[in-house]
């Protein structure tokens, strides 16, 4: 049977590992020690486990999603992670993270953010444990996500904009490493998806992990078994899509289907969608798939969709579909925006725009009356309901 898990240089085939620059080298070696002796410790453990319960009010419901499923002629099921405290699966992984950061002894913790959504996720944990928070954000996606600009310094986190490249998450993600490699002795990096040097990729999908551990549990109560016909998630750097799979990875039956932003089309030059498009390169510390200009330089993203705007996807992702274990899809702006309405309208519930590219591609499969089918709604469309208006209106 293949192996879908890392190995403990932090591979995923070909995929992940460590490459970087020396000033970087001391900070990924504490925290990869750090990380071994914390992850599984009991009494790490049931504090997160008890801060998801009670803080951010978990389990989320799986819901039965009756309209939506008699439009694509199959069973569908919502995982609501739209549902948990500030409105995202975001806060999942940052309170694992900021837990780690304080038994590590840090008092500061910096982020970057794209929707925002992670943003505001940090910011609250670090509200919650009295740790002072810097996020860097693109200004172009400052502007895009300003309500969750407001939250996030409201939360009294220091939102700090970058100005260089395209001014979005892979610029945020740049001048957080670079802040990190200053001020090591009393700064933790909360990174926010599945992507970085080893171990973050592995730390982000475990802390995650909770979504797909509540799925077999709640579809054995709904369904009588735990596994679904199909797992579909939205993919950027991929940390929702990571927890909806975690626990299925062997689970040779379930078919994984990735939705990435393909913003105006593959090949208009505008586009986030690695799969799709990507070569193998280094990227942020670690080797996975990335969107390369002519030049093999890394060529800026585009999606409409903040929280999708990354050049790269984690490398469990880029494994899984050069393994033909998970198949993508990429979806435009146009029919993200399209899926976002429908389930407005047959279902009442406003889903991030990010989520609503895993939406779209429903159209796509042909289903069987009998499948199961279980979606990740990672986020609410509170963030984006100026660019739903504009569209809607236009």
């Amino acid at each position: 049977m293949k192996n879908y898990q890392v190995d403990e240089y932090g591979f995923y085939g070909n995929f992940g590992g460590t490459f970087v620059e020396d000033r970087l080298k001391k900070c990924v070696a504490e925290l990869q020690e750090n990380y071994k002796k914390v992850i599984h410790d009991p009494s790490f453990l049931e504090e997160y486990h008890q801060l998801l319960k009670d803080y951010v009010g978990r389990p989320s419901p799986l819901y039965l999603a009756k309209r939506l499923s008699e439009r694509y002629g199959c069973k569908i099921y919502l995982k609501r992670e739209d549902l948990n405290h500030t409105g995202a699966h975001k806060i999942n992984n940052a309170i694992g993270q900021v837990l780690l950061a304080k038994r590590m002894g840090k008092k500061k913790i910096i982020a970057e953010t794209g929707a925002g959504q992670h943003g505001v996720a940090t910011a609250t944990v670090c509200a919650l444990m009295n740790m002072e928070c810097v996020v860097y954000m693109g200004q172009t996606d400052i502007e895009r996500q300003y309500v969750n600009v407001q939250k996030m310094r409201m939360l009294g986190a220091e939102v700090k904009s970058v100005a260089s490249g395209s001014m979005t998450l892979k610029d945020a993600v740049n001048e957080a490493i670079t802040a990190w490699a200053d001020h090591l002795e009393d700064t933790y990096y909360v990174i926010g998806s599945t992507v970085g040097p080893h171990p973050y990729p592995d730390m982000v999908a475990r802390l995650q992990s909770v979504i797909s551990e509540e799925i077999r549990v709640q579809l054995k109560e709904r369904e009588g078994r735990e596994v679904p016909d199909y797992l579909i998630a939205c993919i950027g750097g991929g940390s929702n899509a990571a927890g909806t799979i975690f626990h299925y990875l062997d689970d040779k039956e379930v078919k994984f289907i990735f939705a990435e932003a393909g913003g105006k089309g593959v090949d208009s030059g505008y586009t986030a969608a690695t799969l799709a498009s990507g070569q193998t390169s280094i990227l942020h510390g670690f080797r996975t798939k990335v969107i390369l200009d002519e030049n093999g330089e890394v060529q800026e993203p585009y999606s409409i969709s903040a929280g999708l705007d990354y050049p790269g996807i984690g490398p469990l992702h880029a494994y899984l579909h050069e393994q033909g274990r998970a198949e993508a899809f990429a979806v435009t702006d146009g029919e993200a925006l399209d899926a976002a309405f429908e389930l407005t309208r047959l279902e009442g519930i406003i889903p991030a725009i990010e989520s609503s590219h895993a939406l779209a591609v429903l159209g796509r499969i042909t289903f069987k009356p009998s499948d199961v089918v279980v979606l990740t709604v990672s986020g609410r469309g509170d963030k984006d309901i100026d660019t739903y208006l504009r569209y809607f209106n236009a």
